[in-house]
């Protein structure tokens, strides 16, 4: 039997160093790193969906926004009968169905993806380029139920492109009005619920007890608090500003 010498840290670390040291050899060629660069320009994709809208906000010509606006067109169409989101759309008024955020979620997600690689953002620059005197300025950032704006507007059941969160506050406004013809008075602090619920509904489309478990919603006390607030009518409440304020 032989006797095997154990290799010391130092000797150890030495000969790792060494390895390292001619497994970097190559990359002192300069063709050999020319070469990897150009393979990765060829195969590297990058997937951006942080800085997207500053990629996309360059100005485009008629043209293209002409093709951007057709080819979301052609999605919508091809889709009418596949996305739900879209068959709801197409057939408000009659279609009584209410639009959920994850229903608009598919909806993006299908634009995104080839043929048609839309956006909200690139969509909405396209008409805004095109019908300039029928797009509204929109907010400084997009929700993702802005996309029901576009596809209205793209239908052509609105008249004007408005941001989404727009519409909500005017439908809220026209509601508060009808309240006070109907003469129903709310507290102060009924009403800071009731402009939270809003402000719930112009992001995501809807409102349930159980949101009320999350901000800011829970910082006020939660379902709980607001049912000592509004007392048997919170129910009744939640529902009609469903009914009036969502898609």
């Amino acid at each position: 039997m032989f006797d095997v010498e154990t290799p010391s840290d130092d000797q150890l670390e030495k000969a790792t160093e060494k390895l390292i040291t001619e497994a970097c050899l190559v990359f002192d060629d300069p063709d050999f790193r020319k070469t990897l660069i150009e393979i990765r320009k060829q195969q590297y994709q990058i997937i951006d969906t942080v800085s997207q809208d500053a990629i996309i906000a360059a100005e485009f010509d008629t043209g293209q926004a002409e093709k951007v606006v057709q080819s979301f067109k052609e999605f919508m169409e091809d889709n009418k009968d596949e996305i739900l989101a879209l068959q709801i759309i197409y057939n408000q008024p009659y279609d009584k169905r209410h639009l959920t955020y994850e229903m608009i979620r598919k909806l993006a997600n299908a634009m995104k993806k080839a043929p048609y690689n839309l956006s909200t953002e690139f969509v909405w620059r396209a008409f805004e380029q095109l019908e300039k005197d029928k797009v509204k300025k929109r907010r400084p950032e997009f929700l993702l139920a802005d996309i029901i704006s576009l596809v209205r507007f793209g239908l052509h059941k609105e008249n004007i492109l408005t941001p989404y969160q727009d519409t909500v506050e005017l439908r809220f406004a026209d509601w508060l009005i009808n309240q006070e013809k109907a003469g129903n008075i709310y507290t102060d602090e009924q009403m800071e619920w009731i402009t939270m619920i809003k402000d719930h509904i112009a992001t995501s489309l809807e409102i349930t007890v159980d949101d009320f478990d999350n901000v800011p919603f829970y910082e006020r006390g939660g379902v709980m608090r607001a049912y000592d607030v509004f007392g048997d009518k919170f129910n009744v409440t939640l529902d009609e500003l469903n009914e009036v304020l969502a898609a």
